[in-house]
């Protein structure tokens, strides 16, 4: 598992280049792509304005298979599709680029719920007095006092993923489920766990976790914090 572990955070640490590159790649074919548009389009305008001239003139006759435009501009207009294939290119590796990590991800879960498993199974035939709660108790307990909930966490999607698979498994049994669709979604936005996010300072919050850019948040809030919601109950508790 270690050896897994150190693979994967290596790939993990050459990806953001990877894709930084890729991204460099796509706003240089994008603006190729604008050039060529931009000259295609007063190309084309020029020679419509030439047979309007040419129509008037009786230079040209009225018989629309000879209305056409030229090879150039045609051939601007092809090249322009074989850029814009260029990109849609580059977006679906960096796509699978990212997939495949998550996949590997969900991999190192499944083996490590499965390590946890043997583990908490040794440790209850070997101390058989010890209350499962002490061993297996998983969730958000570490946030559910109010005082260190205030705290603000930068999230990652291989956090949501643990927070996800230990609550929903507390007892580590294998899932056969992939771990994507059941990762769970937070804020007003009802999205998963990303950048910077604060809790409701209302125990009673049925969402408690709020992105910043959600909320009009651009820094850690002073003293308490309530949603939204909570604020709009608080203040029509204290107007009766």
């Amino acid at each position: 598992m270690s050896f897994f572990i150190d693979e994967f955070q290596a790939d993990l640490e050459a990806l953001p280049n990877i894709l930084q590159k890729k991204y460099a790649l796509m706003r240089d074919l994008d603006k190729s792509l604008q050039e060529i548009v931009r000259q295609n389009e007063q190309r084309c305008e020029q020679e419509i304005e030439d047979m309007k001239r040419g129509l008037r003139a009786g230079n040209i006759t009225p018989d629309t298979s000879l209305l056409r435009f030229s090879e150039e501009a045609l051939d601007e207009q092809k090249h322009s599709v074989r850029i814009a294939d260029e990109k849609v290119a580059l977006a679906i590796q960096a796509y699978d680029l990212v997939d495949s990590h998550i996949q590997q991800l969900d991999h190192y879960l499944k083996k490590s719920g499965e390590e946890l498993r043997r583990e908490r199974e040794n440790t209850a035939t070997a101390s058989p007095t010890q209350t499962p709660d002490a061993t297996t108790k998983s969730g958000r307990s570490g946030e559910s006092g109010r005082g260190g909930r205030k705290k603000t966490r930068l999230a990652t999607a291989a956090a949501a993923t643990e927070v996800a698979a230990s609550a929903a498994n507390p007892t580590g049994v294998e899932l056969d489920l992939p771990v994507d669709p059941n990762e769970p979604t937070y804020c007003l936005c009802n999205q998963v766990s990303y950048g910077e996010m604060v809790a409701c300072d209302n125990p009673n919050c049925k969402i408690e976790w709020f992105h910043f850019g959600c909320v009009g948040l651009k820094e850690q809030p002073k003293g308490k914090w309530y949603c939204p919601d909570c604020a709009a109950v608080k203040n029509r508790r204290k107007g009766r």
